[in-house]
C-alpha cells in the first residue's frame, strides 16, 4: 500500500473517522497478496470504505473479502491457486527455455520472480485484448445501427415524397424537436444550450391548421403554470378571428408538450436534445402510442445522426437532411460553394482556409486586388451565431498603404494590374500581415478568443473563410426562410432585418418583414440559392443572409449572399407566432405584412371612399434573445400584472400589442418577446 499516493490521502481524509479500521483491512489484505506473488492489485475505494465499516475489526478479512474490493477480481481470485506457476514456453516447459540446468548463475531465483511477474502481464494482455474485441464488436455494431437508420431515412423520405401531397392536405401530426445539433466542439461553448434549444416555442402555432397536432419535444422541464400561460395564449387565435376575447377556446388536446426524462442524466456531456431523447426510452414509448395510426413526421434542429435514430425508432419520416449533408454545406466554406454553384453575388473572399501560409497569402491578394474594402472577416467554419467571427481593419494599420495607392493612381487600372510596382506592394503587404493581424485583429466573442493567437487555432484547426465588409456608412443584414418541400417545391416563408447589438456583426432580434431591398428581387437570389441547395441533397427548413448595402463609387444598392444555415431558425419561429396571432399572412413576394383591419381600422376605412387610401402597412419587432438578471426576482405573473398595469399587452380587436415568449421559470432572466 503507498501510504502517500494522492489515492490513498484522499481515501484517507474522505473517510478520517474510520481510517483505522480501512487499515486494519489493508495491512493483512497486502500480507496475503505478497505472500501469493500479486504484483500489482487496485481496489474500488466506494466497496472498501463499505466492507471496513461492516467488518468486525478484531477478525481478520477473509480471501472473499479481499476479493470483493478489488478491481481485477478474476485475476486475483485464480492468483493464490496458482502461486509457484511458471508461464509455459514453447514446447509446453516452464520458463523460457527447454528444461536442463539454468543456462546462467542467479536465474532459477530471476525466473522464480518472474513467473507471477509473467502471469500478471499475461493477464493484463488476456484484459485488454477482452477489451479490444468487445470495443471493437461495440464499434461494429454501431457503425451497422448508423447505416441502418441511414437506410430507413433515405427510404422514409421517398415515402414521404411520394404522398407529400396527401399528408400536407390531410390529418397529421407534426414532432418538433428544437435540437442544436452541432459538432460537440461546438455544443461544449454554448452557454445554456438546454435554454438555446427551447427559443423556438413558436413552432406550436404548426396548430394554425386545423388538420395539424403538434409534439413539441421541450429540452427544459416546464411548471405547471408556464404550460397554462401557453395553453391560454393558442387559445387566442380564435379570439383574434372575432375580435371577442370570450371566444378563446382550449386547444389542449391539439398540442402536447414532453419533456424527455434523460434531461439531467448527463450534466457533464453537452447533449443535443435528439441524443438525451434518445437515451429517454419511456418519452419514446408515450410518443409511440401518440403517435399509433396517424401520418405524422418529424422537425428537427441542427440535423445529428440522433435525428435518425429517434425517427428509425419512431418509425416516422423526417422532413429535414441527412446529416453529413447538412454539416458539409452549413459550414462558411460550404456555404461559399453553395453560392458559387447558385451564381449569386458574394463578398470577395476566399474559403476554405487550412494552413497559416495560406490565410496570409489569400489575405495579401484580396487586400491587393479590393484596396476599397476597409474591413476584413474571418470566420471559422463550424461556428454560430457569430461566434467564430473576428475582424481587421486592415488598411488602417497597414504602413504601405498609401503607397500602394499613389502608385495604383499613377500607373491607371489597366497598367497597374502588370506593372512591378504591383508585385512589390504584395511582398510589402505580406511582411506587414503577420505582425499587424496580431495586434489589430478583434473577434466578436472576446471571452472565448481573448486574442488572435487562440482565435487563429481554432481558425485553422477548423477551417474557415475570408470576407470583405461592406464599405459604406449603411449595411443592412436580411435573412429569409425557405422550405425544400420533400417534392422539391420550393417556399419563401419568412423574411426579416436584423437589429444589431454591439456591432454590426452581432444581432439582437429581428423587424419582419424586410423592407431594405425590392421583393423580386430577394425572391429570385433566394429561388437560385434553393435550387443549388436541392441539387446537393438539401431538404427541409434552412435559411438564407444577405447584406443590403450602398456601393459608395455609383450609389447603387447592392446585396450580397453571406450566410446558409440549414436548419429551421429562431426566426421562423417568431414569424409562425406572429401569423397565429394576428389571423395574417407574412407574403415574401410583396414583402408585407397581411393581416384584416382592427376595428378602428375598419370604422376609418368605411368613412373614406373604397380603396382610395391602403391600409397602413403592418411589421413586427421581435427577439428570442432578452436577457435581465433582475427578471429572476420577478414572477412570471407578477410581470403580466406589472406589465398590464402599464399598458402593455396584446389587443385583440386591433390585433396588436406585446406578446411575451416564455422559455422556462428556473433562472427566468431569459425571454422571447415581439
Amino acid at each position: 500500500v503507498h501510504q502517500k499516493a494522492p489515492g490513498v490521502l484522499a481515501l484517507q481524509h474522505l473517510h478520517h473517522s474510520s481510517w483505522g479500521s480501512t487499515l486494519g483491512f489493508l495491512e493483512p489484505t497486502e500480507k496475503l497478496l505478497k505472500d501469493h506473488s500479486v504484483p500489482l492489485a487496485t481496489t474500488n475505494s466506494q466497496k472498501l470504505a463499505q466492507i471496513t465499516s461492516d467488518l468486525d475489526p478484531k477478525e481478520n478479512p477473509t480471501k472473499s473479502d479481499i476479493v470483493s474490493v478489488m478491481n481485477n477480481q478474476s485475476a486475483v481470485a485464480r492468483t493464490p491457486n496458482r502461486a509457484g506457476q511458471s508461464c509455459r514456453g514453447q514446447g509446453g516447459s516452464a520458463g523460457g527455455h527447454r528444461g536442463g540446468p539454468s543456462p546462467v548463475p542467479g536465474s532459477g531465483q530471476q525466473q522464480q520472480w518472474a513467473a507471477p511477474q509473467q502471469q500478471w502481464a499475461a493477464g493484463v494482455i488476456s484484459s485488454c485484448w477482452r477489451s479490444w474485441s468487445h470495443l471493437a464488436r461495440l464499434r461494429s455494431a454501431l457503425r451497422e445501427a448508423r447505416r441502418r437508420h441511414l437506410e430507413n431515412f433515405c427510404s422514409r423520405a421517398k415515402h414521404l415524397a411520394a404522398n407529400w401531397n396527401r399528408i400536407r392536405t390531410s390529418r397529421r401530426t407534426i414532432i418538433h424537436i428544437p435540437s442544436l445539433g452541432y459538432s460537440q466542439h461546438i455544443r461544449e461553448h454554448i452557454p445554456d444550450l438546454a435554454l438555446q434549444q427551447n427559443l423556438q416555442m413558436g413552432r406550436l402555432c404548426d396548430i394554425l391548421d386545423a388538420n395539424v397536432d403538434v409534439i413539441y419535444i421541450c429540452p427544459l422541464a416546464l411548471s405547471e403554470e408556464l404550460l397554462q400561460y401557453y395553453n391560454k395564449l393558442l387559445g387566442l387565435q380564435a379570439a383574434v378571428r372575432s375580435g371577442n376575447p370570450e371566444d378563446m377556446a382550449d386547444l389542449q388536446d391539439r398540442f402536447k408538450i414532453l419533456t424527455p426524462e434523460a434531461i439531467n442524466s448527463f450534466p457533464e456531456h453537452h447533449m443535443c436534445l435528439a441524443t438525451v431523447l434518445k437515451y429517454s426510452p419511456r418519452t419514446l414509448q408515450r410518443l409511440q402510442v401518440l403517435l399509433q395510426g396517424r401520418d405524422a413526421y418529424m422537425v428537427g434542429g441542427v440535423p445529428h445522426l440522433d435525428d435518425l435514430a429517434v425517427a428509425d425508432q419512431l418509425q416516422v419520416p423526417l422532413l429535414g437532411s441527412e446529416p453529413a449533408v447538412a454539416q458539409l454545406y452549413s459550414t462558411k466554406s460550404g456555404s461559399k460553394r453553395i453560392f458559387a454553384s447558385a451564381g449569386v453575388p458574394t463578398p470577395p473572399g476566399e474559403w476554405d482556409i487550412r494552413s497559416r501560409e495560406q490565410l496570409l497569402r489569400a489575405l495579401g491578394h484580396l487586400v491587393l486586388d479590393n484596396l476599397e474594402v476597409q474591413r476584413w472577416l474571418f470566420k471559422v467554419d463550424g461556428e454560430r451565431a457569430g461566434d467564430g467571427t473576428a475582424f481587421c481593419d486592415v488598411p488602417a494599420h497597414l504602413q504601405c498603404y498609401p503607397w500602394i495607392l499613389r502608385e495604383q493612381q499613377g500607373h491607371g487600372p489597366g497598367a497597374w494590374s502588370q506593372s512591378q510596382a504591383r508585385e512589390l506592394a504584395l511582398v510589402k503587404i505580406s511582411q506587414e500581415l503577420p505582425g499587424l493581424l496580431a495586434q489589430h485583429v478583434q473577434p466578436v466573442n472576446e471571452k472565448r478568443f481573448p486574442t488572435w493567437e487562440k482565435f487563429l487555432q481554432t481558425f485553422l484547426t477548423q477551417g474557415g473563410v475570408i470576407e470583405a465588409f461592406p464599405s459604406s456608412g449603411s449595411v443592412t443584414s436580411l435573412t429569409v426562410d425557405l422550405l425544400i418541400e420533400p417534392t422539391g417545391e420550393l417556399t419563401l416563408l419568412a423574411s426579416g432585418e436584423q437589429l444589431h447589438a454591439e456591432g454590426p456583426l452581432r444581432s439582437w432580434g429581428t423587424t419582419m418583414p424586410q423592407r431594405s431591398v425590392d421583393p423580386g428581387l430577394l425572391q429570385a437570389l433566394c429561388l437560385k440559392v434553393g435550387q443549388a441547395c436541392k441539387s446537393k441533397g438539401v431538404l427541409g427548413y434552412f435559411s438564407v443572409g444577405f447584406v443590403a448595402f450602398t456601393h459608395p463609387q455609383t450609389g447603387e444598392q447592392q446585396v450580397w449572399a453571406t450566410d446558409l444555415d440549414l436548419c429551421y431558425s429562431d426566426q421562423l419561429a417568431l414569424s409562425q407566432l406572429l401569423v397565429y396571432l394576428t389571423d395574417g399572412n407574412l407574403d415574401c413576394g410583396s414583402s408585407i405584412l397581411q393581416a384584416p383591419l382592427g376595428a378602428k381600422e375598419s370604422q376609418s376605412q368605411g368613412v373614406q371612399h373604397q380603396g382610395t387610401k391602403p391600409p397602413v402597412p403592418r411589421c413586427a419587432v421581435a427577439s428570442s434573445q432578452l436577457r435581465h438578471s433582475s427578471l429572476s426576482g420577478i414572477s412570471y405573473s407578477l410581470l403580466l400584472h406589472m406589465c398590464k398595469a402599464h399598458g402593455i399587452g396584446f389587443d385583440l380587436q386591433e390585433k396588436q400589442g406585446t406578446v411575451f415568449v416564455l422559455y422556462e421559470d428556473q433562472k427566468r432572466d431569459s425571454l422571447g418577446m415581439m
